[in-house]
């Protein structure tokens, strides 16, 4: 079903909001999670910061998707970062797109094996395009922001690389997508696809520790 953002559930009853673990007062007529969210976001950029993570009622939300509200809301709880850290925005949100796409490609496992293959091909058409976005966002990322893997690679390194893996792998799904069976593709999909995307998620998780540790030594600097 469509999502109307312009319709969004309304909640009813008090509210409890925190940004850095501190309350924040919000007028009446916020009561949506998008008037929460925007209201957040203001707070954030007025003390030159940016909103980093968000949980509603204890669950994660990713910030890069439109808010979705299902029903009523009893806790938001937000965190932000220093705009000076803007590469662990950058990275966690490398890293929601990088799950994001994991889970379509599960399902996308399932929905090819039990379909003909011009729906199955259709699936897979629909489904790549999420795969370079992870690596879009990494492009953003100075090469300073978390330094070098253990082999020594800066982030520009393994971006190009990243992007060499992905072109080929496409082009294995291409070609698994001329077979008249769905067989070849949901092989390209577990044994290619799945590989490349965990290898990615582990990569960003990696450089978001470093960039982390690096911005919590800095502010240690600062604070001395």
């Amino acid at each position: 079903m469509h999502y109307n953002l312009w319709r969004a559930p309304v909640t009813s009853g008090k509210i409890k909001v925190l940004l850095d673990g501190l309350p924040v007062n919000l007028p009446a007529e916020y009561r949506t999670l998008n008037a929460i969210r925007c209201r957040l976001e203001a707070v954030a950029l007025a003390s030159q910061r940016i909103l980093s993570s968000l949980t509603v009622d204890g669950r994660p939300v990713n910030l890069a998707l439109p808010m979705r509200q299902s029903g009523t809301i009893c806790l938001v709880e937000a965190r932000t970062i220093a705009l000076r850290d803007s590469s662990i925005l950058v990275l966690k949100q490398a890293l929601q797109q990088t799950e994001q796409a994991r889970d379509c490609v599960e399902t996308a496992l399932t929905l090819v094996l039990i379909n003909e293959a011009p729906v199955a091909r259709e699936l897979w058409w629909n489904l790549a395009p999420l795969l370079k976005e992870p690596v879009l966002s990494l492009s953003l990322l100075p090469d300073d922001a978390c330094g070098s893997t253990p082999e020594g690679a800066l982030p520009n390194q393994l971006r190009h690389w990243q992007l060499e893996q992905l072109a080929a792998i496409i082009q294995d799904a291409e070609a698994a997508c001329q077979s008249d069976s769905t067989i070849p593709l949901s092989n390209a999909l577990e044994n290619r696809v799945l590989p490349w995307l965990d290898n990615l998620r582990e990569l960003i998780r990696l450089w978001l520790e470093a960039a982390t540790a690096k911005a919590r030594l800095e502010l240690n600097h600062t604070i001395a």
